[in-house]
């Protein structure tokens, strides 16, 4: 049963960032690729929360297991944010994939360490 769960739950994340994604991009049309940013950090966000609730006890690992690997495994995107650093140093945009490739990285390990020290102050 978890393995279903798991599967259902990780098709959950793409469609999910399969739309997220479409709704920046039609909003902010920009060489940045916003859409995988914050993909990748709320995601880190909400995998950081869950962990902080496993790890009080809080939660079971159940939760983490489906929600974290599935949803979010399927939700979030490393290979897309490499490759779109990978294609703004081809365009000649080093900076801005500097930005892209560091930046996101940054933002999404102080994302998961904001979710879960918000998960340890929860009562």
């Amino acid at each position: 049963m978890t393995v279903i769960l798991l599967a259902l739950a990780g098709g959950l994340g793409a469609a999910a960032r399969f739309v997220v994604d479409g709704l920046i991009r039609a909003r902010f049309r920009t060489a940045l690729p916003w859409g995988t940013i914050l993909i990748n950090v709320s995601g880190s966000l909400v995998l950081g929360f869950l962990s902080g609730l496993v790890m009080r006890g809080q939660a079971p690992e159940s939760l983490l297991l489906i929600v974290g690997t599935g949803f979010l495994g399927g939700y979030t995107t490393f290979s897309t944010a490499s490759l779109e650093t990978i294609r703004l140093v081809q365009s000649g945009r080093t900076g801005l994939a500097l930005v892209n490739g560091l930046g996101t990285m940054a933002a999404s390990v102080l994302a998961a360490a904001t979710g879960v020290w918000i998960a340890v102050l929860l009562p």
